[in-house]
């Protein structure tokens, strides 16, 4: 008898593994906006290793934010558009070639924001250089001052800003911060936190994780805040890869310095980068302010083209790897892009071989070192191919190449805090600007051509000489890269 039960019981478990495993290979099959790679990767382990697989994709396998969250992001873009916006554009239209022409329409569609003529820009130094830069302007500051880094640390550079936020709040200005809640761990815990809000700081937490048993339930527990914001009285904005610490970056120290690109902006696009700002404040903090206070009008001089738009789970899937696409294929002589972490998706990949094959000087710069030894290993499965079409790969050697910069014919420049890789694709909320100035992006090649100085060149016979240990482990990484 209690063989019988026993069997039966065998049979009942049997069973619902089976039900559980074939309903999540459906969902898996029947999810939209999901790249066939990422389908595979995700059938293959599953049936490989079942439970372990289920587990993993009940917490990793879906890109989804809590409902209400959602919600508000979608409300801050439909009821809050700026209302000068088309008036500056036409005071300040630029002449703009078509191939670029069609890229701010597609930046256009992502936020709405319209490309904005009238802007100005000054390339940072270095890292230290642009925290000086950024007390700078919030002691100068007169109104408001709005702040978001993923990473912020209790270091030097990072307490400085700190400082700088309390004395403008003892000044009466508005000072709001937005920080992630992995990335600046150690900032919450810390006294600096309760500092800067009994100062009179208002204070928001990005993407809470909470429960993580419980956070399932309510959206995937690995989404991050990556944006690095900074908007000064509506009129002067900051853009690029720098978080707020030092170069040195003592948590992961052994790959410092960290290697930034940061530019100083001031003109209306300025008023964009907050719309992003407001966005994160309305869904992370409990404070309306779909309506900001009035502030002169910004940028009615002459000035370069601009346009910002903000990237993550709450957009269109795809965006920010659409985007990269249509400015690789907008490429008619010269293409260079340094990105610290590069796991393309097929599209991407293609991209760069045809922008080689014909004819566009194609150069993209890594970090010789990487601190996540996965994307390195993944990244490096891809090379062969790309340098048998031509493009030519450097790894710069003097600490990690942490900027995200593309130019385009000494023409034209996209930088901001979205790596190429799948995180910044599908998982991270990032921001980025685009923008048509010679001066800005002679500036931003010059720079890059400073990487390069500090970098070794990647052949194909170095790719060859790769152990055949070390090639399948690039290869494996790079299968599994879209569930990673």
């Amino acid at each position: 008898m209690f063989e019988g039960i026993n069997l039966s019981a065998n049979m009942f478990f049997i069973l619902l593994h089976f039900v559980i495993v074939t309903l999540t290979l459906l969902r898996v099959l029947l999810r939209p906006y999901r790249e066939p790679a990422a389908r595979i990767a995700w059938i293959a382990v599953i049936a490989t290793l079942p439970f372990i697989g289920v587990l993993a994709y009940l917490f990793f396998g879906e890109v989804n934010i809590a409902y209400r969250q959602k919600i508000k992001i979608k409300a801050v873009f439909e009821n809050n558009r700026l209302s000068d916006t088309s008036v500056v554009v036409e005071q300040h239209k630029a002449e703009i070639p078509l191939n670029f022409e069609q890229v701010f329409k597609l930046g256009q569609s992502i936020n709405g924001f319209s490309p904005m003529g009238g802007n100005s820009a000054v390339l940072m130094a270095d890292s230290n250089a642009m925290i000086a830069s950024l007390v700078a302007d919030i002691e100068r500051a007169q109104h408001r001052v709005h702040l978001l880094f993923y990473i912020w640390l209790i270091d030097n550079n990072g307490c400085k800003v700190i400082d700088a936020l309390k004395r403008a709040a003892a000044r009466g200005l508005e000072c709001r911060v937005i920080v992630d809640s992995v990335g600046s761990s150690t900032l919450i815990r810390s006294k600096h936190w309760s500092a800067m809000k009994n100062a009179g700081v208002s204070l928001a937490v990005a993407l809470p994780v909470g429960n993580p048993l419980f956070k399932v339930f309510m959206g995937r527990i690995d989404l991050r805040n990556h944006r690095k914001i900074v908007v000064i009285d509506g009129a002067t904005t900051y853009c690029g890869s720098q978080n707020c610490t030092d170069p040195e970056f003592l948590p992961e120290a052994k790959f410092a310095p960290w290697v930034d690109v940061m530019l100083r902006v001031e003109g209306p696009v300025a008023q964009q980068n907050e719309q992003l700002f407001v966005s994160d404040w309305m869904a992370w903090a409990h404070e309306d302010i779909r309506v900001l206070p009035g502030l002169p009008a910004a940028g009615l001089g002459q000035g370069f083209t601009a346009q910002v738009f903000g990237t993550g789970p709450g957009n269109r899937p795809l965006a920010m790897s659409q985007m990269i696409v249509a400015l690789i294929t907008s490429a008619q002589r010269e293409l260079v892009i340094t990105t610290p972490y590069f796991i393309p998706n097929e599209a991407i990949q293609s991209a760069l071989q045809a922008a080689a094959w014909r004819g566009v000087r194609t150069t993209v710069i890594f970090p010789a070192r990487n601190n996540s030894w996965i994307v390195q290993r993944a990244s490096r499965s891809y090379y062969q191919e790309l340098l048998a079409a031509g493009v030519i790969i450097y790894e710069h050697t003097e600490g990690l190449l942490h900027s995200k910069t593309l130019t385009v014919d000494r023409k034209f420049t996209m930088l901001g805090s979205a790596n190429l890789d799948r995180r910044s694709f599908d998982l991270n909320y990032e921001n980025n600007m685009l923008i048509f100035s010679e001066g800005v992006t002679a500036d931003l090649v010059a720079r890059q051509e400073e990487y390069v100085r500090h970098a070794k060149l990647i052949t194909l016979d170095l790719v060859g000489s790769w152990s055949l240990s070390s090639r399948l482990v690039n290869n494996t990484l790079a299968v599994l890269s879209p569930i990673l």
